[in-house]
Protein backbone atom coordinates (compact mmCIF):
# COMPACT_ATOMS: atom_id res chain seq x y z
CA UNK A 1 0.00 0.00 0.00
CA UNK A 2 1.64 3.29 -0.60
CA UNK A 3 2.18 5.93 1.78
CA UNK A 4 -0.48 8.86 1.87
CA UNK A 5 1.88 11.13 0.78
CA UNK A 6 2.94 9.21 -1.93
CA UNK A 7 -0.98 9.38 -3.34
CA UNK A 8 -0.93 13.55 -2.89
CA UNK A 9 0.93 16.31 -5.24
CA UNK A 10 3.47 18.03 -3.45
CA UNK A 11 5.11 18.74 -6.60
CA UNK A 12 4.77 18.35 -9.77
CA UNK A 13 6.46 17.71 -13.65
CA UNK A 14 7.40 20.62 -15.32
CA UNK A 15 5.21 21.41 -18.14
CA UNK A 16 7.41 21.95 -21.64
CA UNK A 17 7.24 25.22 -23.23
CA UNK A 18 10.32 25.49 -25.44
CA UNK A 19 8.04 27.88 -27.66
CA UNK A 20 8.24 30.70 -24.61
CA UNK A 21 11.82 30.61 -25.15
CA UNK A 22 12.44 32.23 -28.48
CA UNK A 23 8.87 34.16 -29.04
CA UNK A 24 9.25 37.52 -29.29
CA UNK A 25 5.18 39.01 -28.82
CA UNK A 26 4.25 42.26 -30.06
CA UNK A 27 1.67 44.22 -28.03
CA UNK A 28 0.48 47.65 -28.17
CA UNK A 29 -0.20 48.68 -24.55
CA UNK A 30 -1.08 53.09 -23.78
CA UNK A 31 2.41 54.79 -23.32
CA UNK A 32 2.91 55.56 -19.51
CA UNK A 33 5.43 55.93 -16.42
CA UNK A 34 6.94 52.86 -17.22
CA UNK A 35 5.80 52.08 -20.89
CA UNK A 36 7.19 53.32 -23.95
CA UNK A 37 4.03 51.22 -26.03
CA UNK A 38 5.87 48.22 -26.47
CA UNK A 39 8.21 47.06 -23.17
CA UNK A 40 7.93 48.34 -19.63
CA UNK A 41 10.61 49.48 -17.79
CA UNK A 42 11.09 50.88 -14.40
CA UNK A 43 10.70 54.34 -13.11
CA UNK A 44 14.35 54.33 -11.86
CA UNK A 45 16.44 53.41 -14.46
CA UNK A 46 19.46 50.27 -13.64
CA UNK A 47 22.70 51.56 -12.80
CA UNK A 48 25.46 52.06 -15.02
CA UNK A 49 27.73 49.33 -15.62
CA UNK A 50 25.54 46.40 -15.36
CA UNK A 51 24.75 44.39 -18.55
CA UNK A 52 22.77 41.99 -19.50
CA UNK A 53 25.87 40.14 -21.15
CA UNK A 54 27.50 40.39 -17.64
CA UNK A 55 23.96 38.80 -16.32
CA UNK A 56 24.71 35.93 -19.16
CA UNK A 57 28.23 35.20 -18.24
CA UNK A 58 27.51 35.01 -14.79
CA UNK A 59 24.28 32.05 -15.34
CA UNK A 60 27.00 30.52 -17.67
CA UNK A 61 29.85 30.35 -15.55
CA UNK A 62 28.14 29.65 -11.81
CA UNK A 63 28.49 26.33 -10.11
CA UNK A 64 24.07 25.63 -9.65
CA UNK A 65 23.95 23.08 -7.05
CA UNK A 66 26.00 24.31 -4.50
CA UNK A 67 23.67 24.30 -2.08
CA UNK A 68 24.58 20.57 -1.61
CA UNK A 69 20.86 19.23 -0.40
CA UNK A 70 20.27 15.73 0.54
CA UNK A 71 16.55 15.52 -1.02
CA UNK A 72 15.70 12.33 -0.64
CA UNK A 73 16.74 13.03 3.22
CA UNK A 74 14.94 16.45 3.18
CA UNK A 75 11.53 14.93 1.86
CA UNK A 76 11.54 12.25 4.11
CA UNK A 77 11.90 14.58 7.25
CA UNK A 78 8.86 16.56 5.76
CA UNK A 79 6.51 13.58 5.21
CA UNK A 80 7.49 12.39 8.95
CA UNK A 81 6.77 15.61 10.23
CA UNK A 82 3.26 16.52 11.54
CA UNK A 83 1.26 18.71 10.06
CA UNK A 84 -1.86 21.01 10.14
CA UNK A 85 -3.98 21.77 7.08
CA UNK A 86 -6.05 24.91 6.01
CA UNK A 87 -9.36 24.04 5.97
CA UNK A 88 -12.50 25.73 3.89
CA UNK A 89 -13.92 28.49 6.25
CA UNK A 90 -17.08 29.27 4.19
CA UNK A 91 -18.30 30.82 7.39
CA UNK A 92 -15.36 32.87 8.65
CA UNK A 93 -15.36 36.26 9.70
CA UNK A 94 -13.19 38.87 7.22
CA UNK A 95 -11.28 39.70 10.53
CA UNK A 96 -10.32 36.55 10.34
CA UNK A 97 -6.75 35.95 8.57
CA UNK A 98 -4.57 32.88 7.76
CA UNK A 99 -1.38 32.81 5.99
CA UNK A 100 0.27 29.76 4.85
CA UNK A 101 3.78 29.27 3.80
CA UNK A 102 3.39 27.04 0.62
CA UNK A 103 7.34 27.56 -0.46
CA UNK A 104 9.24 29.84 -2.61
CA UNK A 105 7.14 32.71 -3.25
CA UNK A 106 4.08 30.71 -3.37
CA UNK A 107 1.07 31.49 0.19
CA UNK A 108 -2.21 30.55 0.79
CA UNK A 109 -3.66 33.67 1.99
CA UNK A 110 -7.28 32.94 4.02
CA UNK A 111 -9.06 36.43 4.45
CA UNK A 112 -12.66 35.36 5.93
CA UNK A 113 -13.91 32.67 3.45
CA UNK A 114 -11.62 33.82 0.61
CA UNK A 115 -8.63 31.60 0.05
CA UNK A 116 -6.28 33.57 -2.54
CA UNK A 117 -2.22 31.89 -3.87
CA UNK A 118 0.22 33.59 -4.88
CA UNK A 119 2.88 32.71 -7.67
CA UNK A 120 1.66 29.40 -7.10
CA UNK A 121 4.90 26.32 -8.35
CA UNK A 122 4.34 23.32 -7.66
CA UNK A 123 6.88 21.71 -10.41
CA UNK A 124 10.12 20.03 -10.03
CA UNK A 125 11.93 22.13 -12.20
CA UNK A 126 11.73 26.11 -12.77
CA UNK A 127 12.44 26.30 -16.59
CA UNK A 128 11.38 25.40 -19.89
CA UNK A 129 11.12 21.20 -19.45
CA UNK A 130 11.40 18.75 -17.06
CA UNK A 131 14.77 18.03 -16.11
CA UNK A 132 16.64 21.45 -16.69
CA UNK A 133 16.69 24.36 -14.43
CA UNK A 134 16.85 24.73 -10.99
CA UNK A 135 15.31 21.81 -9.11
CA UNK A 136 13.29 22.01 -5.76
CA UNK A 137 14.89 20.88 -3.01
CA UNK A 138 12.40 20.67 -0.87
CA UNK A 139 8.37 19.50 -1.15
CA UNK A 140 5.37 22.52 -1.23
CA UNK A 141 3.94 22.57 1.92
CA UNK A 142 1.06 21.57 1.32
CA UNK A 143 -0.18 19.18 -1.45
CA UNK A 144 -2.38 20.66 -4.06
CA UNK A 145 -4.78 17.95 -3.20
CA UNK A 146 -4.88 19.92 0.47
CA UNK A 147 -6.14 23.01 -1.03
CA UNK A 148 -9.35 24.04 0.23
CA UNK A 149 -11.07 25.74 -2.82
CA UNK A 150 -9.17 28.46 -4.66
CA UNK A 151 -11.27 31.99 -5.18
CA UNK A 152 -8.14 33.17 -7.11
CA UNK A 153 -4.75 33.37 -8.19
CA UNK A 154 -2.33 36.22 -7.95
CA UNK A 155 0.33 36.16 -10.58
CA UNK A 156 3.06 38.07 -9.97
CA UNK A 157 5.05 38.43 -13.41
CA UNK A 158 6.17 35.60 -15.87
CA UNK A 159 9.37 34.30 -14.89
CA UNK A 160 9.90 30.44 -14.27
CA UNK A 161 9.98 30.38 -10.59
CA UNK A 162 6.71 32.42 -10.39
CA UNK A 163 4.93 31.33 -13.35
CA UNK A 164 4.04 27.60 -13.49
CA UNK A 165 2.09 26.52 -16.60
CA UNK A 166 1.70 23.09 -15.13
CA UNK A 167 0.63 24.33 -11.30
CA UNK A 168 -1.76 26.72 -13.04
CA UNK A 169 -3.48 24.15 -15.30
CA UNK A 170 -3.91 21.36 -12.75
CA UNK A 171 -5.50 24.23 -10.33
CA UNK A 172 -7.80 25.50 -13.39
CA UNK A 173 -8.99 21.43 -13.69
CA UNK A 174 -9.84 21.36 -10.08
CA UNK A 175 -11.11 25.41 -9.40
CA UNK A 176 -11.76 27.06 -12.55
CA UNK A 177 -10.70 30.17 -10.16
CA UNK A 178 -9.93 33.97 -11.83
CA UNK A 179 -5.69 34.29 -12.54
CA UNK A 180 -5.35 37.92 -12.16
CA UNK A 181 -1.72 39.66 -13.12
CA UNK A 182 -0.18 42.30 -14.88
CA UNK A 183 -0.12 43.12 -18.84
CA UNK A 184 0.89 40.91 -21.12
CA UNK A 185 0.98 37.80 -19.19
CA UNK A 186 -2.20 36.37 -20.78
CA UNK A 187 0.24 35.70 -24.13
CA UNK A 188 1.76 32.89 -22.08
CA UNK A 189 -0.81 30.99 -20.33
CA UNK A 190 -3.33 28.33 -22.02
CA UNK A 191 -6.30 29.87 -23.67
CA UNK A 192 -8.53 27.76 -20.73
CA UNK A 193 -7.35 29.85 -18.41
CA UNK A 194 -9.50 32.77 -17.19
CA UNK A 195 -7.04 35.20 -17.21
CA UNK A 196 -7.15 38.84 -16.22
CA UNK A 197 -4.60 41.29 -16.91
CA UNK A 198 -4.16 44.30 -14.71
CA UNK A 199 -1.42 47.54 -14.93
CA UNK A 200 -0.21 49.70 -11.52
CA UNK A 201 -2.18 50.35 -9.65
CA UNK A 202 -5.49 48.82 -11.60
CA UNK A 203 -7.84 47.28 -9.11
CA UNK A 204 -10.70 44.40 -9.78
CA UNK A 205 -13.22 43.25 -7.35
CA UNK A 206 -13.66 39.74 -5.78
CA UNK A 207 -16.68 39.48 -3.87
CA UNK A 208 -15.95 41.80 -0.67
CA UNK A 209 -12.29 42.02 -1.35
CA UNK A 210 -10.32 44.65 -4.07
CA UNK A 211 -7.29 43.09 -5.69
CA UNK A 212 -4.86 46.11 -6.58
CA UNK A 213 -1.48 45.18 -9.18
CA UNK A 214 0.84 47.38 -7.54
CA UNK A 215 4.73 48.28 -8.70
CA UNK A 216 7.62 46.60 -8.34
CA UNK A 217 11.21 47.03 -9.36
CA UNK A 218 12.40 44.04 -11.78
CA UNK A 219 11.59 42.67 -14.67
CA UNK A 220 10.19 39.62 -17.10
CA UNK A 221 11.05 37.19 -19.76
CA UNK A 222 10.75 33.27 -20.32
CA UNK A 223 13.40 33.79 -23.30
CA UNK A 224 15.70 35.43 -25.39
CA UNK A 225 13.52 38.23 -27.23
CA UNK A 226 10.53 38.76 -25.02
CA UNK A 227 12.41 41.10 -22.28
CA UNK A 228 10.10 43.07 -20.35
CA UNK A 229 7.29 43.03 -22.70
CA UNK A 230 5.14 41.80 -20.41
CA UNK A 231 4.21 43.64 -16.95
CA UNK A 232 5.40 42.72 -13.28
CA UNK A 233 4.74 43.58 -10.02
CA UNK A 234 2.69 42.83 -6.60
CA UNK A 235 -0.46 42.40 -5.38
CA UNK A 236 -2.39 44.70 -2.09
CA UNK A 237 -5.61 43.21 -0.86
CA UNK A 238 -8.05 45.42 0.59
CA UNK A 239 -11.20 45.02 2.55
CA UNK A 240 -12.36 47.85 4.37
CA UNK A 241 -8.74 49.18 6.49
CA UNK A 242 -7.30 46.11 6.22
CA UNK A 243 -4.31 45.38 3.78
CA UNK A 244 -2.71 42.06 2.85
CA UNK A 245 0.78 43.35 0.62
CA UNK A 246 2.62 40.45 -1.86
CA UNK A 247 5.50 42.16 -3.36
CA UNK A 248 6.15 39.46 -5.95
CA UNK A 249 9.93 39.76 -6.94
CA UNK A 250 11.33 43.12 -6.75
CA UNK A 251 14.42 45.18 -5.92
CA UNK A 252 14.55 48.20 -3.09
CA UNK A 253 12.79 51.18 -4.02
CA UNK A 254 10.62 54.62 -3.44
CA UNK A 255 7.23 51.96 -4.35
CA UNK A 256 6.83 50.47 -0.77
CA UNK A 257 6.44 54.24 0.83
CA UNK A 258 3.95 54.53 -2.05
CA UNK A 259 2.31 51.68 -1.54
CA UNK A 260 2.29 52.83 2.22
CA UNK A 261 0.91 56.01 1.95
CA UNK A 262 -2.08 54.59 -0.73
CA UNK A 263 -2.96 52.20 1.26
CA UNK A 264 -1.85 52.04 4.80
CA UNK A 265 -0.01 49.83 6.76
CA UNK A 266 -0.27 46.31 5.70
CA UNK A 267 -1.81 43.71 8.43
CA UNK A 268 1.12 41.16 6.71
CA UNK A 269 3.46 41.35 4.22
CA UNK A 270 4.61 38.82 1.76
CA UNK A 271 8.46 40.08 1.48
CA UNK A 272 11.12 38.23 -1.24
CA UNK A 273 14.58 37.82 0.76
CA UNK A 274 16.28 35.32 -1.23
CA UNK A 275 18.24 35.29 -4.53
CA UNK A 276 20.41 38.71 -4.13
CA UNK A 277 24.31 37.14 -4.62
CA UNK A 278 26.57 38.32 -6.40
CA UNK A 279 25.01 41.51 -4.56
CA UNK A 280 26.54 43.80 -8.13
CA UNK A 281 24.48 41.91 -10.52
CA UNK A 282 21.03 41.42 -8.13
CA UNK A 283 21.19 44.49 -6.47
CA UNK A 284 18.51 46.33 -9.30
CA UNK A 285 16.34 43.33 -9.28
CA UNK A 286 16.28 41.50 -6.22
CA UNK A 287 16.02 42.70 -2.28
CA UNK A 288 18.73 41.12 -0.09
CA UNK A 289 17.82 40.45 3.72
CA UNK A 290 18.61 44.20 4.70
CA UNK A 291 16.90 45.77 1.92
CA UNK A 292 13.75 43.99 2.79
CA UNK A 293 13.87 44.87 6.53
CA UNK A 294 13.75 48.64 5.62
CA UNK A 295 10.96 47.52 2.83
CA UNK A 296 9.07 45.79 6.05
CA UNK A 297 9.85 49.25 7.86
CA UNK A 298 9.17 51.29 4.97
CA UNK A 299 5.05 49.99 4.45
CA UNK A 300 4.74 50.12 8.51
CA UNK A 301 4.00 46.70 8.13
CA UNK A 302 2.39 44.98 11.30
CA UNK A 303 3.95 41.95 10.27
CA UNK A 304 6.06 40.41 7.52
CA UNK A 305 6.74 37.05 6.38
CA UNK A 306 9.84 36.11 4.38
CA UNK A 307 9.08 34.39 1.01
CA UNK A 308 11.40 33.54 -1.75
CA UNK A 309 14.01 31.28 -0.74
CA UNK A 310 15.14 27.97 0.66
CA UNK A 311 13.08 25.82 -2.42
CA UNK A 312 15.00 26.42 -5.38
CA UNK A 313 19.45 27.69 -5.97
CA UNK A 314 18.35 30.66 -8.39
CA UNK A 315 21.50 32.64 -6.99
CA UNK A 316 24.93 32.14 -5.18
CA UNK A 317 24.00 32.82 -1.64
CA UNK A 318 23.72 29.58 0.87
CA UNK A 319 20.54 28.00 1.30
CA UNK A 320 20.68 29.48 5.06
CA UNK A 321 22.18 32.77 4.24
CA UNK A 322 19.02 34.79 3.57
CA UNK A 323 17.71 33.92 6.84
CA UNK A 324 20.83 34.58 9.20
CA UNK A 325 21.24 38.03 7.14
CA UNK A 326 17.69 38.79 8.19
CA UNK A 327 18.89 38.18 11.56
CA UNK A 328 21.25 39.99 11.70
CA UNK A 329 19.23 43.14 10.07
CA UNK A 330 16.48 42.89 12.42
CA UNK A 331 19.46 42.50 15.54
CA UNK A 332 20.47 45.80 14.04
CA UNK A 333 17.42 47.72 14.65
CA UNK A 334 14.71 48.38 17.76
CA UNK A 335 13.39 45.63 19.65
CA UNK A 336 10.09 47.65 19.15
CA UNK A 337 9.70 46.99 15.54
CA UNK A 338 6.84 44.93 14.24
CA UNK A 339 7.93 41.01 13.61
CA UNK A 340 9.49 40.20 10.40
CA UNK A 341 9.25 36.18 10.45
CA UNK A 342 10.66 33.12 8.77
CA UNK A 343 8.65 30.00 8.89
CA UNK A 344 9.19 26.87 7.10
CA UNK A 345 7.30 25.12 4.62
CA UNK A 346 3.21 24.18 5.42
CA UNK A 347 3.36 26.61 8.29
CA UNK A 348 0.76 28.53 9.49
CA UNK A 349 0.28 32.29 10.62
CA UNK A 350 -2.66 34.09 12.08
CA UNK A 351 -2.08 37.57 11.68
Amino acid sequence: MKHDSEQKHFQLPTEACWSHTWCQPVFQFLASEHSDGERFFNPIRPPEGRSRADLFKWLLKRKSNTWGVNREQEYEQFHKSSRSLPQARPNASLDDWQIWYVGHATVLIQIGPYNLLTDPVWAEYVSPRQGKGPRRVCPAGIALEELPTIDAVLLSHNHYDHMDIATLNWLHERFAMPIYTGLGNRYYLPEHLQVYELDWWQAALLGDLKLVYTPAQHGSGRGFRDQNCALWGGFSVLNGKDHCFFAGDTGYSPHFKAIQAKYGAPRIALLPIGAYEPRELMRYMHMNPEDAYQAHKDLHAKCSLAIHYRTFQLTDESREQPEEDLHKARSKSSKLMNPFICVREGKRLTV
